[in-house]
């Protein structure tokens, strides 16, 4: 069995985002599936998907803090027609990904207690991201 939806996020602020009830909200009408995988890739290059810490937003804000320093705005980058964080927002989009692949058991994906589904958020106005989810299973 396959299912495919498209999801929105919401815009959010340059940062890290914890953003796995925003997704799963939006995949209640997902068929049930005993065991399978729900393939998310997000539909922007500046942005990235991550699995990271669920519960301490400090992790979020040193995520943030480490990613600014290794990938500054003021670099000497060529490709800057959208403004200073274009080009970071590229190479952090990259180095991150934007794409996961999670395993769905009984219908609920199978992360780790203190696991979350992150938005990485590079640039400094983003807007709304799409994700095309993919569930595959029986």
């Amino acid at each position: 069995m396959w299912y495919q939806k498209t999801l929105t996020l919401s815009a959010k602020s340059r940062g890290f985002h914890l953003v796995t009830d925003e997704i799963l909200n939006q995949l209640a009408d997902m068929p049930r599936v005993n065991i399978g995988l729900l393939h998310l890739l997000l539909q922007h290059t500046s942005a990235s998907l991550t699995i990271n810490e669920n519960c301490d937003p400090t992790v979020r804000h040193d995520m943030e803090r480490f990613f600014l320093r290794a990938v500054p705005d003021n670099g000497n980058y060529e490709h800057d027609y959208e403004g200073a964080d274009d080009m970071p927002s590229h190479i952090k989009s990259s180095m991150l990904g934007t794409s996961l692949v999670l395993p769905v058991h009984k219908g609920r994906i199978q992360t780790g207690t203190w696991q979350g589904i992150w938005l990485g958020e590079h640039r400094i106005h983003g807007g709304s991201r799409r994700i095309i989810a993919t569930l595959q299973g029986e």
